[in-house]
């Protein structure tokens, strides 16, 4: 080895750390960009160079959607019925779910105001055990759609789901069919339901109340569907179309009425509904 290229002195200090807090950064999973938390929470979790929609907790729908919000039904928790058990146990799943996002199950549901207008508000959790609809979400959505209807008050679903939850088995598909029935007579007495399907909205959400709302609005590119795309895939034989199961793709062939940015989805909603209730009114 040359002279000039070995190290003089063993005392040079070449083990340096970068002087940031972890958890300050985070990569675009569209774009790549390497963008800062604190401004990507001010620009409601949506990147500032290409506009991909990050997935949000259910707090951070509140602060965006409502004001002068009251949590309901927060103490109801999901049982073991089947006394399920794989890798983990299913109550074990249920432990560690509820301390990671301190919530009780996979949905919450809010009555409060967007901008000046009642509204009662469920918010499905993805990082709840993917979502799923077990008893839990079934009995507070049907009982959000119940104190809807008695008090004459439009009901908002955000919709973030992989569908039903397996570790509660027939009891969780029986969800579907209590929702859509709740549903039924919600409408027939012509109260008014907004769907938001946010990334993802898979499996029996989306066959069921997921596309049962009078105005079915979507965050940009989120993921819509029933079956994943690798089995629709396999089953079919035959490549699928670029940009399948995504909200442009499904607004396209008239699934979904509209695709509404995060920053205006407050307005947009505001609006809906201020509409609605004059129609009510004129009738």
């Amino acid at each position: 080895m040359a002279e000039w290229f070995r190290r003089k002195s063993d005392k040079i200090n070449t083990n340096f750390k970068k002087d940031t807090k972890e958890g300050v950064w985070i990569k675009c999973t569209n774009c790549g960009n390497i963008l800062s938390k604190k401004i990507l929470s001010k620009k409601y979790n949506c990147c500032s160079s290409c506009n991909y929609h990050f997935r949000m907790l259910p707090k951070e729908y509140l602060e965006l959607l409502l004001n002068d919000s009251t949590e309901l039904w927060a103490d109801i928790k999901s049982q073991d019925p089947l006394n399920f058990k794989a890798s983990k146990s299913y109550k074990e799943q249920l432990e560690k779910s509820e301390k990671q996002g301190n919530n009780t199950d996979a949905v919450r549901v809010f009555s409060g105001k967007i901008n000046t207008e009642k509204a009662i508000l469920c918010i499905m959790d993805f990082s709840f055990i993917g979502g799923s609809m077990g008893s839990v979400v079934g009995e507070k959505i049907s009982r959000a759609i119940g104190l809807a209807q008695d008090e004459n008050l439009p009901l908002i679903i955000v919709c973030s789901s992989g569908g039903a939850r397996m570790q509660e088995g027939a009891i969780s598909l029986m969800q579907l069919a209590k929702i859509c029935s709740k549903l039924s007579e919600f409408s027939s007495n012509k109260n008014f339901l907004v769907t938001l399907l946010t990334d993802p909205t898979m499996g029996g959400t989306t066959a069921s109340y997921a596309m049962l709302g009078d105005i079915i609005l979507a965050e940009p590119n989120a993921l819509i569907g029933f079956a994943g795309q690798r089995v629709i895939k396999q089953t079919i034989g035959e490549d699928l179309p670029p940009g399948f199961q995504r909200a442009e793709f499904l607004k396209k062939h008239g699934f979904i009425d509209e695709i509404v940015k995060r920053e205006d989805m407050k307005e947009t909603l505001f609006n809906l509904i201020s509409f609605f209730k004059k129609e009510q009114e004129q009738n």
